[in-house]
């Protein structure tokens, strides 16, 4: 197991919950219905790195490569600044805060290209 990795993904799924609770419920009535659709973006794409995120924690260290090691890191700030960025930009109005979360985006692709190129190693492996 990476401790490290995770405590960030138990971290990062408490504030997804907090924060999808919180549109739901708080923000729901204040918010435009096109600045809802993207914090529940934000929530979404939060989950589903944050899911990827716990097996990668949960995966004996022994099998830590680098290259898992930099899927961890990407998705982890991958989640950081694409859902983080459209959490701000709902709350602040601040647009140019838009242009951060293409970044985060990448990250993302970079991160599940690091998860795809272990597999391929250890299936190559396995044969």
């Amino acid at each position: 197991m990476n401790p490290g990795i995770f405590l960030s993904a138990a971290a990062s799924g408490f504030l997804a919950v907090l924060f999808g609770a919180f549109g739901a419920h708080a923000l729901k009535n204040s918010l435009t219905p096109a600045d809802l659709s993207i914090w529940q973006t934000a929530v979404h794409y939060q989950m589903f790195h944050t899911s990827a995120l716990l097996v990668l924690g949960l995966m004996p260290a022994a099998r830590a490569t680098r290259t898992l090691r930099l899927a961890g890191w990407c998705l982890g700030a991958g989640i950081a600044l694409f859902s983080g960025s459209l959490y701000l930009l709902v709350l602040t109005g601040r647009t140019w805060l838009g242009a951060v979360t293409p970044l985060g985006g990448l990250l993302f692709l970079v991160g599940w290209g690091a998860l795809a190129r272990h597999a391929w190693r250890h299936w190559r492996e396995a044969r």
